[in-house]
């Protein structure tokens, strides 16, 4: 009894820690594994022993490939389709849900969505219909797509490792299909019907659709005294860019002149807020010999590279930048990366750009070497948004990595090899081929995932091991004792959807998994409802942004506010569960 309720309070304390992200989720992981160890509630000879599981090799071979077909062009192709689908809103919606629900069943979630966010906001501005109307629904739509197969996602990864612990036969990598699929479409429809309803259309103050839009970033331009600039108006500058922006401000020493009239002459070492889009703002330092307003000098070395770019990314949920500004990270200095431009929630952010403190879901806009700017984005936990990445511009090789991919399906599928052995096979061909260059072999791989899995995998063991998971299992049959054995699947299944939306969905599927066994064994069914059932809860946190990256991913773009994500998320939540039960209870009945 000590033993149950001290592995209880460890992971309790732990998903408090987890919730309150004061510490990093794998820190916290790791920290609660070495406690158990050290009051002997994992053997010593146990306590790494998650690093070497299978679902652990698993997740960290797809992360691998998904990162490799991303970078060949795979995806990028898909959503150049998507194009071609007209300016009917509705459409382009059902377009893009549909193709990022599609992919997300072969590559991770978050990869998909950086590659579909741009095509979405552009989709939205020809279509003039609200960026936010569309990016929820994808984010939800790449969550219901990890569902369909095992590799979607990693909670189905770990489900199918542990049902081979404990039935000796792991789930293939179809065999989430007929329920994934299911929820699937029918989340898919659901939100084609009510999303109009349930979103909020967020505008920033201009209108526009979306914080990529023409005055959406705020960017400071300094005007040096050799420039031809010197002595003219506002309006002899507009007239030089054929594109549309505004001059917001003017900074003259130490004056602020806001909204400065068109006929204001221009003098040398004045600073310029220009409000304009990417595209236009480089035309204005083209056509004008402006300069982008620096306060520190940038490393020669980065001066003479010919690979100086634009890349627009995300702050994630966990980014090292959180809290901080550009001036705190010394990100001019230390990597020779200017922070240009800063949105937050659909609102670009205000001058002084390097005192802007980062929060999640902020978009930001860096100029630099693009190898260094790759650095730095892995470094602090950032998303590149596709079309402004590193990957653009270089060579596609789009059918080797998917014949690769293909393969090692197929082998997987039909029992020839082990899903682990499979993919690890694959994410070394696409290693070999050149699909992938070596230097990005493991960085990008998302470490703190690793760590995750490999420290509560043996803490999920020490749940089962003290009858924790027993007791757990027990209260829960009491609770719906006397009813049909689907109450006791929905509750196992509210309890994970409810925990998935608060910490990392591979910790829910590992800490619900032995309860879900313990469940099975009491009432002596069959264990596969119940995984299944875990399977689907962890994959599926709609209700806040913190319970997936793909959540925090849209937002910054999205222009939304934690409380917007239950508005669409609690309803799809309850449809879902009364979907998934039946469905679960049809393809793996309680008999076995």
């Amino acid at each position: 009894m000590i033993d149950q309720i001290l592995i209880g309070v460890i992971i309790f304390g732990a998903l408090v820690l987890f919730v309150w992200e004061k510490w990093r989720y794998d820190i916290v992981a790791m920290m609660a594994l070495l406690i158990a160890a050290i009051l002997g509630l994992v053997p010593s000879s146990e306590v790494f022993s998650g690093f070497g599981n299978p679902a652990v090799i698993t997740v960290a071979a797809v992360l691998v490939i998904s990162h490799a077909l991303w970078r060949s062009g795979v995806v990028d192709e898909l959503a150049v389709t998507m194009k071609r689908v007209g300016d009917n809103p509705f459409s382009q919606m059902i377009a893009l849900t549909a193709l990022t629900t599609f992919c997300s069943a072969f590559i991770s979630n978050t990869g998909t969505m950086a590659i579909m966010i741009p095509v979405a906001l552009q989709l939205s501005r020809s279509g003039a219909g609200h960026a936010s109307r569309v990016l929820m629904p994808m984010a939800f739509g790449s969550l219901l797509g990890g569902t369909i197969t095992m590799i979607g996602t990693p909670p189905n990864i770990i489900i199918a490792d542990l049902r081979r612990e404990a039935l000796g036969e792991a789930y293939g990598i179809f065999d989430f299909t007929p329920v994934g699929l299911t929820l699937a479409i029918v989340g898919l429809v659901f939100m084609w019907i009510f999303s109009r309803f349930l979103v909020p259309a967020k505008q920033s103050r201009d209108m526009s659709t979306s914080p990529y839009d023409v005055s959406s970033y705020l960017t400071e331009l300094y005007v040096p005294p050799e420039t031809s600039l010197v002595g003219e108006t506002l309006y002899e500058l507009e007239s030089r860019v054929q594109e549309n922006f505004s001059v917001v401000a003017l900074k003259r020493d130490k004056k602020l002149i806001t909204a400065p009239p068109r006929y204001q002459r221009i003098r040398a070492e004045d600073v310029l807020i220009i409000e304009a889009d990417t595209e236009t703002m480089q035309e204005i330092i083209d056509v004008t010999g402006l300069e982008l307003n620096a306060e520190e000098e940038i490393d020669d070395r980065f001066l003479i590279s010919d690979e100086i770019q634009v890349i627009e990314g995300i702050v994630g949920q966990d980014s090292r930048l959180i809290g901080r500004s550009a001036s705190d990270m010394r990100l001019r200095h230390r990597f020779g990366v200017n922070v240009l431009a800063v949105a937050r929630h659909g609102q670009a952010g205000k001058p002084k750009l390097a005192n802007i403190r980062f929060k999640p879901g902020d978009v930001l806009l860096l100029q630099g070497d693009k190898e260094i700017l790759g650095d730095v984005f892995r470094r602090f936990g950032c998303f590149p948004l596709a079309q402004r990445s590193m990957r653009i511009g270089g060579e596609k090789k789009i059918f080797l990595p998917l014949g690769i991919f293909a393969t090692a399906i197929g082998l997987s599928a039909f029992g020839i090899l082990s899903v682990p052995v499979a993919f690890t096979l694959a994410a070394g061909a696409m290693v070999l081929t050149n699909v992938m260059p070596v230097r990005e072999l493991y960085e990008n791989v998302d470490w703190p995932i690793i760590i995750l899995l490999g420290a509560t995998i043996p803490l999920g063991s020490a749940l089962e091991r003290s009858g924790a998971a027993d007791s757990i299992a027990q209260g829960a049959l009491m609770v719906s004792s006397g009813a049909p054995a689907a109450i006791g699947i929905g509750l196992l299944m509210l309890v994970t959807l409810l925990l998935s939306n608060i910490v990392n969905n591979a910790a829910a599927a590992v800490l619900m998994a032995p309860i879900a066994l313990s469940m099975a064994s009491t009432l002596e069914a069959s264990p596969d409802p119940f995984l299944m059932t875990v399977a689907v809860g962890a994959a599926l946190p709609f209700m806040t942004p913190i319970g997936h990256q793909s959540n925090i991913l849209v937002m910054g773009p999205g222009g939304y506010v934690f409380g917007d994500y239950w508005k669409l998320g609690l309803p799809l939540t309850v449809v879902i569960m009364a979907v998934a039960i039946p469905v679960i209870l049809w393809v793996w009945p309680l008999a076995g």
